[in-house]
């Protein structure tokens, strides 16, 4: 059995999502090849080729390859299909918008999120916004499928893999790229970051917020926040953890404010260590967390910072 695996990337660098991916891969098959699809992405396809376990690197170029056009990627995914038992993406956005559509050309049924591998065909996936784990059987001739890398560890460096350019498709008229907008931070990238502190709504308004933000910066941590804050105007929609938002698997989450519904808490189920501080002791976010504190979200992080900052 074999794999192609889709890298992801910015066209620049090959993200660390990838090499988990890859080793869920190795679990699945005897062999892996990546394919970068992008916009002069030779680079990262040479980088894709370093992974451990890797045994060719296929690459191709496309403007509308630059911008993550599903449509364009589904083409050419199935154009290079042939031969492959599974065909696997990283649970992202660009992966779960191309792969229903691999699995559509293909006529086979897709499995999403994937945390656990349990044989070739046989995988284990979150029901219920994560609630519960379900185990399914593919028996389909080829698996299409999404990684939740979050629940892998990353493969290893020191393979080189050989690095081939395959053909791009003709673009693809029904959608056209309007523009693309990037939140700059100083901050860890929140997906990869080592210590998360997120806020909900407990936190009520932008002050409480900005105190957030404050001690996140004073020990280095990236910045999340339920969706329920970001519906309320408190923070951008790119710090939103959940289930309709980033999957993060931190070695330390703090959660202030945060009441704990279910579609926040399935992004936070592969953090190592959760604390959770809200003022209502009923709160369910404590049913999951290691360590609870039943206080204000605002007054506690302020604490905390000013007894960091006289250490």
């Amino acid at each position: 059995m074999t794999a192609l695996l889709i890298a992801e990337h910015d066209n620049v660098t090959l993200k660390p999502a990838t090499a988990q991916a890859l080793a869920a891969a190795l679990e699945m098959t005897d062999a892996v090849d990546i394919l970068v699809a992008g916009s002069n992405s030779q680079s990262v396809a040479e980088q894709a080729s370093r992974l451990a376990g890797v045994r060719g690197v296929y690459y191709a170029d496309s403007p509308q390859l630059a911008q993550e056009s599903p449509e364009v990627l589904a083409s050419l995914v199935c154009s290079e299909a042939e031969g492959y038992s599974h065909i696997l993406f990283v649970a992202s956005s660009v992966g779960k918008s191309a792969m229903p559509r691999v699995a559509a050309l293909l006529d086979v049924s897709p499995v999403s999120d994937i945390v656990a591998v349990k044989g070739p065909k046989t995988f284990v996936r979150g029901i219920y916004a994560g609630s519960l784990l379900a185990t399914v059987e593919v028996s389909d001739p080829v698996v299409v499928a999404t990684v939740r890398t979050t629940a892998f560890k990353a493969a290893g460096e020191g393979a080189e893999a050989p690095v081939e350019e395959v053909i791009a498709p003709d673009g693809y008229d029904g959608s056209r790229f309007v523009r693309f907008t990037e939140a700059k931070s100083d901050r860890p990238e929140l997906v990869s970051a080592r210590i998360v502190v997120a806020g909900g709504r407990g936190l009520i308004d932008e002050a409480g917020f900005k105190a957030l933000e404050d001690f996140a910066d004073s020990i280095g941590a990236a910045v999340g926040a339920t969706r329920t804050a970001v519906d309320m105007g408190l923070c951008p929609n790119d710090w939103q953890v959940g289930q309709t938002g980033k999957m993060i698997a931190p070695d330390l989450y703090i959660g202030a404010g945060i009441s704990g519904a279910i579609q926040h808490t399935a992004g936070i189920k592969d953090a190592k260590v959760v604390v959770a501080i809200n003022n209502d002791p009923e709160a369910p976010i404590f049913e999951v967390a290691d360590y609870g504190l039943v206080a204000d979200g605002v007054q506690t992080l302020n604490q905390l910072r000013e007894k960091i900052g006289t250490r």
